[in-house]
């Protein structure tokens, strides 16, 4: 997407992109309302399990999608690899940090969606990627080929595994650490801290420790951009 939208020749008649963002920001809020659905579920699975410091929107392990380095901000996003409105984000997170890589830190924090048959799989395959410094090219992975595994009711672990390979993975280390109870109470951790700041629903983002609430795409963009500018 682009950061302005071209002419059209019928200023009533909104440009492809113009379209895009609109779609774009109606799943993400649709994901983001739908998702309160699981959340009760969720928090009281998580009642009892949650460490005394949940809460924090970045913690020394989370997953560094991008780091910045004159960093003026840090974009924190709870995602779900399942989550359509998370895939309908993702070209515009990307665009973001194409454009505000020098000063932008972008973190990702796993939140997977107990509606979601394979989105617990999926942040563990991506996790264990993380392991071998592949967790970019993991999660792009999981977004160009959401379309082919999302909403299955099927378990999709042996697909993830066949992108560990496609990545050039040690596959004996990607099974050990897929294995490994460790590795879901990484992602636990994520969730607990999610719930802890009242997230009920993904894509969520979180700008310099706070809430990045906004009405639209060009709001969004702009919160982030006066962020990266600070002095």
């Amino acid at each position: 997407m682009n950061s302005s939208t071209a002419q059209a020749s019928d200023p009533t008649t909104p440009t492809k992109t113009t379209k895009a963002r609109i779609v774009v920001w109606i799943l993400m809020g649709l994901l983001v309302l739908t998702g309160t659905l699981g959340f009760a579920v969720a928090r009281g699975a998580a009642t009892g399990t949650a460490p005394e410091d949940a809460g924090q929107v970045v913690r020394a392990n989370s997953r560094v999608l991008s780091q910045a380095p004159d960093e003026k901000a840090q974009l924190v996003e709870f995602l779900d690899f399942e989550c359509e409105a998370c895939l309908a984000a993702h070209p515009f997170v990307e665009e973001l940090r194409r454009e505000h890589g020098d000063t932008v830190t972008v973190i990702h924090r796993y939140f997977p969606m107990p509606g979601h048959r394979n989105a617990m799989n999926a942040a563990i395959a991506v996790e264990a990627a993380a392991q071998q410094g592949k967790y970019a090219a993991m999660h792009r992975k999981m977004f160009r080929t959401q379309t082919q595994w999302g909403g299955s009711a099927e378990d999709k672990s042996a697909l993830f595994r066949s992108f560990a390979q496609d990545l050039g993975l040690d596959l004996a280390a990607y099974d050990r650490a897929v294995a490994d109870p460790a590795t879901a109470d990484r992602i636990r951790l994520d969730k607990a801290d999610g719930l802890a700041l009242g997230i009920s629903g993904t894509p969520t983002f979180f700008l310099n420790g706070e809430p990045l609430v906004a009405d639209s795409l060009e709001e969004f963009r702009a919160l982030v951009e006066k962020a990266a500018q600070r002095p």
